[in-house]
């Protein structure tokens, strides 16, 4: 496959390329910033919390986050290639193996260049990476040999949002984790609704052919519909290198967090490559992501 192209329009309209669209293209200009996703296994926030098995538990309880820790602010150097290298392995981790079935041969960590910028009206996000080449022979999911979702948060609603990021969403009990048999449920936010505001806001974009991109959300469990917000997803594989391209209004209705200039939002993202489903994919720490504020970790600019 050399090139896949989804596109969903402002007017919900699935097409090949671009032609008429707004462009997102303008995020190529900004500014770059580095961030390594890597395999987490089964490190679910359960776990992250459990101070015999993750040394940094006492510390998000405290509420600093995974990034304070495994990310040198000064060098921008990342503990994550080595995690994701141990987990994807089935080495242990203290006492647990986090894998338990590994796959064989499958890369540990993926950099990945993100690109932020906006105007009046919508937030650009720009996502590129080499390929990894990965081929394991198992299509878990057939149509979409990858996805890319990002999700959002406003800070301060959701337990350890800050600290954790998206691991708020991620339990040991749901599907696709290790012993459960329960293939319905979804990730879900601890006492989450829309109505108090507890959710993360959903977006995804995903390759296959015909393939319509995501716009939900994660509160009690996850929607992977209904959201206002995304006027536009498109990715393609161009040579050795993907590149995603978001454009969401910074208004939105129920399940999308509104975006302001000045504010800053709780930020995390996705990669699942190799047609792989569920928790076999490749995530990000949580970061933060503002509308003009230079204290985030990814500064949309406007433009």
């Amino acid at each position: 496959m050399n090139t896949s192209l989804v596109v969903l329009s402002a007017l919900g309209l699935l097409m090949a390329g671009g032609a008429g669209l707004a462009s997102a293209a303008d995020a190529g200009k900004a500014p770059a910033k580095k961030i390594t996703v890597f395999y987490p296994g089964s490190s679910g926030m359960e776990w992250v919390l459990k101070g015999t098995e993750h040394g940094g538990a006492k510390g998000v309880k405290k509420g600093e986050t995974c990034i304070g820790c495994h990310v040198d602010d000064r060098t921008g150097a990342e503990e994550a290639p080595d995690f994701g290298r141990k987990i994807s392995s089935g080495e242990k981790s203290k006492n647990t193996v986090l894998e338990p079935e590994p796959i064989k041969g499958k890369p540990g960590s993926i950099p990945v260049t993100v690109q932020a910028a906006h105007d009046a009206s919508n937030l650009y996000l720009r996502f590129s990476w080499k390929n990894t080449g990965f081929s394991s022979g198992k299509k878990m999911d057939a149509d979409n040999p990858v996805k890319l979702a990002f999700m959002l948060e406003e800070p301060g609603k959701v337990e350890y949002d800050s600290a954790g990021g998206c691991w708020a969403t991620c339990h040991n009990d749901v599907r696709t984790m290790p012993g459960i048999k329960d293939d319905k449920k979804t990730k879900y936010v601890k006492d989450g609704s829309l109505a108090n505001g507890k959710f993360y806001d959903l977006l995804q974009f995903r390759s296959g052919k015909g393939q319509k991109p995501v716009d939900g959300h994660i509160a009690e469990r996850r929607v992977m519909e209904g959201g206002k917000a995304l006027s536009e997803a498109r990715g393609e594989l161009k040579g050795d290198t993907w590149t995603v391209n978001f454009t969401r209004k910074l208004a939105g209705g129920e399940g999308d967090v509104k975006l302001e200039p000045g504010k800053v939002y709780n930020f995390g993202f996705a990669i699942h490559d190799d047609h792989t489903a569920g928790r076999y994919h490749y995530v990000s720490f949580g970061y933060t992501l503002g509308l003009g504020n230079a204290k985030a970790d990814i500064n949309a600019v406007k433009q």
